[in-house]
């Protein structure tokens, strides 16, 4: 099972990290790299907290973070902790998951459409 975490804000990815009270958490599961089921779980925090945050991250089991700014900090912890983790990314958060399953999602990406 893969499980992809982004930080929200509204239906997009949160601009900051560590100011996000609400996360997406999506599993997947692939079998012979096609996939074969999902499930998209909402987590609302009562406050920001990204050592919170980074707490889940990890006990949850998190392979993937997709996120917008994230200071330095947080991000060498998480991917010390072997957490990939994609930032700079800005966009609604259903097209930023469709690029990351595509393979097509780099840092930097900006993902939204002409009327969005």
């Amino acid at each position: 099972m893969q499980k992809i975490l982004i930080p929200l804000l509204d239906n997009d990815v949160a601009p900051r990290f560590d100011l996000a009270t609400d996360v997406l958490i999506i599993f997947l599961v692939w079998v012979k790299g096609e996939l074969v089921d999902r499930e998209d779980k909402v987590v609302v925090f009562d406050h920001a907290s990204p050592e919170d945050l980074c707490r889940m991250i990890i006990t949850e089991g998190v392979d993937t973070v997709i996120c917008g700014g994230i200071e330095d900090e947080f991000y060498d912890f998480l991917t010390w902790k072997e957490v990939e983790v994609v930032d700079d990314v800005v966009g609604a958060a259903s097209r930023v998951v469709m690029a990351f399953m595509a393979g097509e999602l780099r840092p930097g990406a900006v993902l939204y459409r002409c009327q969005e």
